[in-house]
């Protein structure tokens, strides 16, 4: 047997580093940018993609990214207009996805045969992302440092033999990225449960989890109910905990369209981002040559976690403003479709004004405009993103903002309604087709009448009690298809250590991550077909942040002959684990994938003719707050929410910290070591600090300092930041993740959502070991 085989020889410990290499780079400081994109942006995205695939080669690839016959970005998760632009429908860090995927470096078995496991852990996650693209199958035997080549056949009996040596299916972990096409999402989950688990964690555990619950309990659908064309005729858009310009940049042109519609944008977010103070259009001769666009309005600094501070203190302003006898309310929508409406009003009534605004940090002045605005409009947008989901308080956040649409009646309307902005491409199409740890009866009975096995009725595990359980020998097989988990999560020292406990870790990739090293005793590497790339004449589909399924062909030739498809990986898995115990033809749906969409047709509702509505522009969702439909909630109405003020108790020398990306990064992906709209170019383990913290400290721009955060007694530390003076609250810091990911509590996450608090880490700045 291959499994007999693989654990005989050396087990020895592999000596792997979990960060990677901590030294400094040259640092070099420049004034934030007060604007985005514009010509450096184009200088930027042209740049990364001549150095990585050759320029004429990437300009032909990207004329072809989010157009109707072309393919879906990788990257976010940013709708496509009905019209995409003719000059290209992508922005600079679409570009940069482009030039990661389509590179011309290669991680062949010279490159396994030249590194360890163990020197490549050394290296800094942008090191380790520039090494190319996976070009055939790999294992890491129990003991070894090397990957070696292994043929796909016995990769999938390797995988089997595991899978059949566990005394119970809940002893596996199936792990899902956003990556994934629609179908292969789906017959991962089919797998699953055909296995005998719901063990399916995915990337939204750790993101909109936050999200899904708190509409879900408020609207009766987890996801937005605005579509892009909401935010040309949108009279407000608020923006909260959320950075287009670096995150979802093509978010920044549905923006400037509401600007020139007469629309007004509040902002409301610990830092001023450049992207959301001015937009300088590519497309347009006035964003080459001219100001751009001013975006935002009002902009309310409000302090890390204060939100639900800042939102009362403006419902109660409104309040004010009703109470005088302006209408502001709408009265006949929150009669005839709301529940608690009155249990609100008396909770506001609770809250000393002078409190609220002392622990917002905002401006009285700059919050009375912005209740200005909101007091006459009725078509208000409510946009957020992580800023709002990893805290601790994360769902309360979401609901928060659901009630001042339901005073305002902003729902079910045109511009107005709930927009989580999704970071990954088909993260919400994953959950959508069946990704999800929790059971549902209805998918369930769905499942058994178009497959005729009996799916499992216990909840698993999401990523946190996934990542637990690991760490405590409770789930033995762990297999991600596409992401980075040990960078992603919490606590990476403790998540690591969860990976290496495992006797077998599979990850399904097109690049070569730091999950890969921080590997199971036996440790798979299965390369896949990345967006752009030819798969046959077959298509796959993915859904956008508003809920719209489209299709997505790539065209380039794949950067190796020995790379599968993820439903065809998927497939070959399941048939050679059930081999003929089964009532699945496993090896057709994952060859056929109008077959596969025909039976997911079967099974999901809003499916139906799957194949040819995906075609072209795609097709909606059913989505019932769009029809201000909230039958399915208690006495058929939407839900007001109390919303508790959140609970930060900071001895003096304590601040509380916001992990966020760099302009160079996506997730967990680095592109570069320049942050250029913050002005930081060759380095990344900065700290941003407002300059009078620094001074009651006595620090100085520059210095060194680790940071420290203590959590049931245990000390977690990330060494080596230099600090940069910056306009943030006092009492806030900020620096990127995941080099700051090791002072994340694998322990404190979001009531009910579990999503880790990233986004409020109480913290120490600790300077002695460098004086």
């Amino acid at each position: 047997m291959i499994l007999a085989a693989l654990y005989m020889g050396d087990q020895k410990k592999r000596n792997i580093s979990v960060t990677g290499n901590i030294e400094f780079s040259d640092l070099k400081i420049t004034e934030p940018s007060d604007y985005a994109a514009g010509v450096p942006g184009i200088k930027a995205a042209l740049e990364h993609v001549s150095k990585e695939s050759g320029l004429f080669r990437s300009l032909k690839t990207l004329s072809q990214m989010n157009q109707k016959d072309g393919f879906d970005c990788p990257g976010c998760a940013w709708p496509d207009p009905e019209k995409p632009s003719k000059l290209g429908e992508y922005c600079e860090n679409g570009a940069k996805a482009i030039a990661e995927e389509t590179t011309f470096e290669r991680v062949d078995r010279e490159f396994f045969k030249k590194f360890s496991v163990e020197e490549i852990s050394k290296w800094t996650d942008y090191q380790i992302g520039k090494s190319g693209r996976i070009t055939e199958p790999f294992i890491l035997r129990p003991g070894s440092v090397h990957y070696e080549p292994v043929t796909w056949s016995d990769a999938f009996q390797v995988i089997a033999e595991n899978l059949h040596s566990l005394n119970s299916p809940d002893e596996a972990i199936f792990y899902t990225s956003g990556r994934s096409s629609n179908e292969a999402a789906f017959l991962y989950g089919l797998f699953s449960r055909a296995f005998g688990t719901n063990n399916m964690p995915d990337c939204s555990n750790m993101c909109h989890e936050s999200s899904g619950v708190a509409l879900s309990e408020t609207l009766g659908i987890g996801k937005g109910s605005v579509v892009l064309e909401d935010f040309y005729s949108a009279e407000v858009v608020m923006i909260l905990g959320q950075n287009p310009g670096t995150n979802h940049p093509r978010m920044l042109t549905a923006l400037q369209k509401c600007k020139e519609n007469g629309g007004k944008i509040i902002t409301v977010n610990p830092l001023m981002e450049s992207g959301l103070n001015r937009f300088k259009n590519p497309q347009q001769v006035n964003g080459i040559l001219g100001t751009g666009t001013h975006l935002t309005d009002v902009f309310l600094q409000v302090k890390i976690n204060q939100d639900v501070s800042l939102l009362k203190l403006i419902m109660k302003r409104l309040v004010t403003l009703e109470e005088k006898g302006e209408k502001v309310f709408d009265h006949e929508f929150i009669k005839e479709k709301t529940n608690g409406h009155q249990s609100l009003l008396d909770d506001l009534k609770r809250y000393d004004e002078d409190k609220l605004l002392e622990l917002s940090g905002v401006d009285s002045a700059q919050i009375d405009e912005a209740v200005a605005l909101l007091a006459k409009k009725s078509k208000i947008i409510i946009c957020w993103a992580m800023g709002l989901t990893q805290h601790k308080n994360g769902v309360e956040n979401i609901k928060e903002c659901v009630n001042l649409l339901l005073l305002k009646g902003s729902l079910g309307k045109e511009g107005a309604g709930t927009c989580p902005v999704r970071g990954h491409s088909n993260v919400q199409g994953d959950r959508s087709v069946g990704i999800m740890h929790y059971v549902s009866k209805s998918l369930n009975k769905s499942i058994k009448e178009a497959f005729n096995f009996d799916p499992p009725e216990e909840e698993g595990y999401d990523t946190v009690k996934g990542i637990k359980a690991m760490y405590e020998g409770k789930a033995k097989v762990f297999m991600a298809l596409g992401g980075n988990l040990v960078s992603a999560a919490s606590d990476t020292e403790y998540t690591a250590r969860a990976f290496q406990n495992c006797d077998l870790t599979v990850s399904v990739s097109t690049k070569l991550n730091r999950t890969h090293l921080t590997a199971g005793k036996t440790a798979l590497i299965l390369p896949t077909l990345g967006r752009s790339e030819m798969d046959r004449e077959r298509f796959v589909t993915v859904e956008n942040s508003m809920g719209k399924v489209h299709q997505s062909q790539g065209r380039l030739e794949p950067a190796s002959e020995h790379l599968m498809s993820e439903p065809e990986i998927v497939a070959n898995i399941a048939s050679t684990y059930f081999d003929t115990e089964t009532t699945v033809d496993w090896k057709a749906l994952g060859e056929d994938y109008n077959l596969l969409r025909e039976k997911m047709s079967e099974v999901l509702t809003g499916y139906q003719n799957y194949s040819k509505k995906s075609e072209g522009s795609g097709f909606y969702l059913p989505n019932n707050v769009r029809e201000a439909d909230f039958s399915k909630l208690p006495d058929g109405r939407a839900q007001f929410s109390v919303c508790k003020l959140p609970e930060h108790f900071l001895e003096k020398d304590e601040f509380i910290l916001m992990t966020v990306r760099s302009h160079d990064q996506f997730n967990t992906t680095i592109y570069g070591m320049n942050d250029r709209y913050r002005g930081i170019h060759g380095e990344r383990r900065v700290i941003f600090m407002n300059s009078k913290d620094m001074e009651n400290l006595r620090l100085k721009a520059e210095q060194v300092v680790d940071l420290t955060s203590n959590y049931s007694n245990k000390e977690r530390r990330a060494e080596k930041f230099k600090i940069i003076p910056y306009n943030i609250p006092p009492g806030n810091l900020c620096a990127y993740f995941p080099e700051t990911n090791v002072l994340v509590p694998n322990n404190l996450y979001a009531d009910k959502s579990n999503t880790p608090v990233s986004k409020s880490l109480t913290v120490k700045i600790d300077s002695k070991n460098y004086i």
